[in-house]
Order: C-alpha cells, then structure tokens, then sequence
C-alpha cells in the first residue's frame, strides 16, 4: 500500500502493522540548515533537556530511545554544516552535550554500540571545543558503561582519563570520576583501592559548591553520591565479605533523597538495598518489603539496568526456599521482568 491509497481509505483495520511503520517512515531528506543559527544551537540544548529528563524518569527504552536515535542522528548531521565562527564553539558544545545525554539513554537501554558512538561523538566535540566539563562527563558515563559490562579494566582507564587536569573541573566533577574509579575497583574485588577512591570521592563532594557546577552536574547532589559509592562497597559485601553496613546506610539515603525526577535511581538503589539485606542481612522480610517498594517504583521504567538488578534480587531471595514471602517476591519480579 503506497501512501496515497492510504489517504483515500476510511480506516486501518485492514492494513497490516508493517505497511503502517513504512507509511510513516519519513521520505523526504533530512532537514540541515544552510548555515548554522542560534535556533539550532537551542534546539540542540531543548532535546539534550527533554531526553535527559524523559530517561531518568521513564529509562531509555521505548520512546526515549526512538527520541535519543533521531535526535542525536538530527545533531551529527549539523556539524558538516556552515557554522558562523562565534557560534562554532557553542554548537560543538551542545552536540557534545545532546551525545552524552542520548548515549546515558542508550546505555540505558543496552544498545551499547549505539552507546559507545553517541560517548565517542560527545567526547571528540568536548575536545575540539576545549570543555573540559562536557569531557569529564563524557568519560565518566564511558566509564560506568565499560563497568557495568563487565570491562573494569577499560573503565577505570576512563575514569582516569577524565581526571586528566582535575584542577579544571570543579569539586562535583572530581567526586563524580573518582567515584568512577571506586566501582572499577570493587568489580575487580580490590578492597584497598575501592575504599581509597571511595574516600577521595567523599573528599572531594565535601567540598563540593553546586554554584560552580555545570547545569547538567545537578543532578549529582548528597543522594547520587551515596546511591553511587553505595554500589561499589555493595560489590565489596557481595564478593569479599567486606560489612554491609556502610553499602546499607548510603542506599538508605539515596532512597530517601531521590525525587519523583529520579525514579529510575530511587528504584536501582531500592532494589541493591533490597538485595544486600537478603543477601546479608538477618532480616530477609525487611528486605521482600523493600524489594516490593522497587518493583512499585519500577513499574513505569523500560530501564535494562533496573530489570537486571531486579534479577539479582529475585537470586537473592532464592536462597530463602522456606520464606513464602520471599517466592511471592520471585514470582513477582518474574512477571515485572518479562512484561
């Protein structure tokens, strides 16, 4: 069915999914102005706001994703084009902005080559334009990226990359990357040196002066700190037998701290609290009611990160075979997990 058959019938009923997406697949080119304006330069800085907050609301499946894949093809394509000198620097640091924003979400929804391109873009524009913060952030989500993969190596080299020059970068940054550094370490169960980067990156948030932060650093306050040391002294608790209970009382602040803007967050570290107290704690009900309280949170998400961590719960309360409530627990991530 071509596009003008499609307009001359009442109804969709007897045409098949597929010829619907091809009927809405764009034909025309891609739309790249002749030269380069301050309206392209906010709308770059508009999506680069919209996706980050739709992603951390919502996670980086569904629609955030088709949202993250147009925008950043949308951004590429700009930088071939005429771009007055005054303007070429603010355009290479909002095309490397939008990239970190739209690979965090494809990270996200594991499309990590996607990921990896949309990090590398972000990164060559923050060079090339000499934003030593953009570059920071850039290499810190490459970082977590590699981590969480099971790449350690490659992402402690990240972490340290984007310490490079850390009198640059302000006390927030430092923390961020050095906290980075504590998950490299810990997922290499090297206890020595995930507690002295945890230390460091305390050190650093302690001095850390949200006024001397980018707008996009917001989001690191007293919450994401903790939530994020929390997850390298969890991996210590888990794999070398290191006290759970700083790990506990970071993801209790976290939980608590985190807002409606940060749901994806609130429920990561709702569910690794949820996991520790079942995994080593003494109380594993307390932990079925916190593993509830994430699935509550999770419902919304289309979050991998969140859904795999949901996974490791329900392995955790399998070891409680004769706790009824720990199978309800189970069956429920099951059906969560698979919806």
């Amino acid at each position: 069915m071509d596009r003008r058959a499609f307009l001359a019938t009442s109804g969709l009923a007897a045409i098949a999914p597929i010829d619907l997406v091809r009927l809405v697949t764009p034909t025309a080119a891609r739309e790249v102005p002749a030269q380069i304006s301050s309206r392209e330069i906010a709308q770059l800085k508009s999506l680069a706001d919209v996706i980050h907050r739709q992603d951390n609301e919502y996670g980086g499946g569904g629609a955030v994703r088709e949202l993250a894949r147009a925008a950043i093809t949308w951004g590429a394509s700009l930088l071939p084009a005429p771009c007055p000198e005054p303007l070429r620097l603010e355009l290479l640091a909002s095309v490397s902005r939008l990239g970190i924003v739209v690979g965090a979400s494809q990270f996200d929804a594991y499309a990590h080559d996607d990921a990896r391109v949309s990090f590398r873009l972000a990164a060559e524009c923050a060079e090339e334009a000499g934003e030593w913060h953009l570059r920071a952030k850039t290499y810190s989500f490459m970082a977590r990226q590699e981590i969480w993969i099971g790449d350690p190596d490659t992402g402690l080299t990240h972490a340290e990359k984007g310490l490079v020059r850390s009198d640059r970068l302000t006390a927030t940054e430092q923390a961020m990357l050095h906290t980075a550094r504590a998950r490299a370490f810990a997922k290499m169960h090297d206890v020595a040196n995930t507690l002295r980067a945890v230390g460091e990156a305390d050190a650093a948030f302690e001095r850390s002066n949200p006024a001397e932060d980018p707008p996009w650093m917001a989001y690191y306050d007293y919450a994401q700190h903790h939530g994020d040391t929390a997850h390298a002294l969890f991996d210590l608790a888990i794999h070398a037998d290191e006290d759970p209970g700083q790990a506990a009382r970071r993801f209790n602040i976290a939980v608590k701290g985190h807002g409606n803007a940060f749901a994806r967050s609130r429920a990561i570290s709702q569910t690794k609290l949820a996991s520790l107290i079942m995994a080593k704690g003494d109380d594993p009900r307390h932990a079925v009611v916190l593993g509830h309280h994430a699935l509550d949170n999770v419902g919304k998400l289309t979050s991998c990160r969140a859904a795999d961590d949901l996974r490791e719960l329900a392995r955790f309360a399998g070891q409680h075979r004769r706790l009824s409530e720990a199978g309800d627990l189970r069956e429920r991530i099951a059906t969560t997990v698979q919806a």
